[in-house]
């Protein structure tokens, strides 16, 4: 982050300077422009502050929350409204740069205005507003006795962050009121330590499903971005994630596979470890998950970050026909409107949120069931993925 602090520094320059011409525009109140500079000496002193905390403590993490927090609702309305103020730069420049027109000014405040309502949403209500997506999905070789099975999965609990009972039960409430044959869980249960979990094990446990629930670990769940005391602590830790896993009712699948009856037929579930590009563990392996599957069998995997479809699944000789993922949470900000959908996350993973294809594989990414870091969520509401599996009929 020290790298990248000149280059935000820098972005926060530009749009601070850029959206004040409206400002003044609309104002020569001097105490209004004097508190307009308070509030980014405070934001950018906090931001340069940031890079020296010591991170793994409570009231550290908590400050870091808030500030992003504090920084979203400024930074954002100013940099979507900012081009209002260049379309009229643009014009100007052909005009023979007169002054600013009021009403563009005001047109900028208002759309500023209305995106502040919307940022203070996500931070305060956006972290519970869980949405249900559905997908439906057709495969020629799907077993009959499954045609219309429904799977209901969840992604990235990160339940470090919880504090509402009340927010969390609305979500396990809405997970129960699918009534799904499988509830599958992609990773991400905990921030760091299996003792985030404790206070939610209950209400966790009372999730059902027909067909059982599964899970596998995700990045988080190693409590790699923790300081230990000793390599054992840390071990016994994972060991006792692992117990929790099974304390919630959920079989946690640790590269292998197992068989889902139903009618005389099956089809098989794979759960594979963590496998992320870049600088994330390769813990997966898909190879020893999968040995032992039969010939021309039905696959899904649970495989918690989606680059591990593109770089393994995809060239996998097993036909894997579903694949489920999650990691990237949307980045917890994005927009997701009459069938766009943006978020900046999609300039680092390929496959981001929602569903893909190739080749007749399916890949789905859930956008996550909690947060991390922003106590919030902006756009990128938390979710809950049904997915039915239909049988294509020729």
């Amino acid at each position: 982050m020290a790298r990248r602090l000149p280059l935000l520094l820098l972005l926060w320059l530009f749009t601070d300077i850029y959206f004040f011409q409206a400002v003044k525009t609309l104002t020569d109140n001097p105490f209004i422009h004097t508190a307009y500079r308070l509030i980014d000496f405070i934001l950018i002193g906090g931001m340069i502050a940031v890079i020296f905390l010591r991170r793994s403590g409570k009231t550290a993490q908590s400050l870091i929350a808030a500030l992003m927090a504090f920084m979203l609702l400024t930074f954002v309305p100013r940099l979507f409204s900012l081009p209002v103020l260049l379309i009229e730069d643009i014009t100007r420049f052909f005009r023979g740069i007169p002054m600013r027109a009021l009403w563009v000014s005001e047109l900028t405040m208002a759309l500023a205005a209305v995106i502040f309502l919307v940022v203070l949403f996500g931070i305060t209500r956006g972290r519970h507003f869980y949405r249900v997506r559905r997908e439906t999905l057709f495969f020629p070789d799907l077993p009959e006795a499954f045609d219309g099975f429904t799977i209901t999965q969840l992604s990235d609990i990160h339940s470090g962050s919880f504090s509402s009972n009340t927010g969390v039960q609305k979500g396990l409430d809405l997970v129960n009121a699918q009534a799904s044959d499988l509830v599958l869980f992609t990773g991400d249960l905990v921030n760091n330590k299996a003792s985030e979990m404790d206070r939610w094990i209950t209400a966790f446990s009372k999730l059902t499903a027909a067909y059982g629930k599964f899970s596998v670990l995700g990045n988080h769940d190693y409590g790699d971005y923790v300081r230990w005391e000793s390599e054992t602590e840390k071990q016994d830790n994972l060991v006792r994630l692992k117990q929790v896993h099974g304390d919630i009712g959920f079989r946690l699948l640790l590269n292998q596979f197992i068989s889902i009856k139903k009618d005389g037929q099956a089809i098989n579930l794979i759960g594979v470890e963590n496998w992320g590009k870049g600088g994330f563990h390769k813990y997966g392996d898909l190879g020893k998950a999968a040995a032992g599957l039969p010939e021309d069998s039905f696959n899904i995997l649970m495989s918690h970050d989606p680059s591990h479809w593109d770089a393994v699944t995809l060239g996998h000789h097993q036909h894997i026909h579903l694949t489920l993922a999650g990691h990237t949470h949307g980045m917890q900000f994005g927009i997701e409107l009459f069938g766009f959908k943006w978020s900046p996350i999609k300039y680092i993973y390929k496959q981001w949120a929602g569903l893909y294809e190739q080749a007749g594989k399916y890949l789905y990414v859930n956008r996550g069931f909690g947060f991390l870091g922003l106590k919030g969520r902006i756009g990128m509401w938390p979710e809950v993925a049904v997915i039915t599996l239909k049988r294509l009929t020729m």
